[in-house]
């Protein structure tokens, strides 16, 4: 059985490629789709990813700091989703698809 002090023995390295592997997929999700809905996603990854390596390198220096800039991510992250959500929203009942090629025609 796994215990909670087992799981707090893992290493900053782990964390970190952890992190980095979230991000990669994340960024995989952004760049090879074209629905706005799973780019948003990726984006939400990406995000979270930078929260994780945060609060590896805060419990690592043994500061606050860390767990501070992952409310601004988190901040950034809610707000991003509002916007991109309505923009998304305005897309899918002008073409009634959400794709990104019909973003361009959002122009006023």
């Amino acid at each position: 059985m796994v215990t909670t002090e087992a799981l707090l023995d893992i290493g900053l390295v782990h964390w970190i490629a952890l992190s980095g592997i979230i991000f990669s997929f994340g960024m995989i999700a952004v760049l090879m789709r074209k629905n706005v809905i799973v780019m948003m996603m990726g984006i939400e990854l990406m995000l979270n990813a930078v929260n994780l390596s945060f609060i590896a390198f805060a419990k690592e220096s043994g500061t606050l700091n860390g767990h501070v800039m992952v409310f601004f991510v988190m901040t950034i992250a809610a707000a991003e989703a509002g916007v991109g959500l309505a923009l998304a929203v305005a897309i899918y009942k002008k073409f009634h698809e959400v794709n990104i090629r019909f973003f361009e025609h959002l122009r006023g």
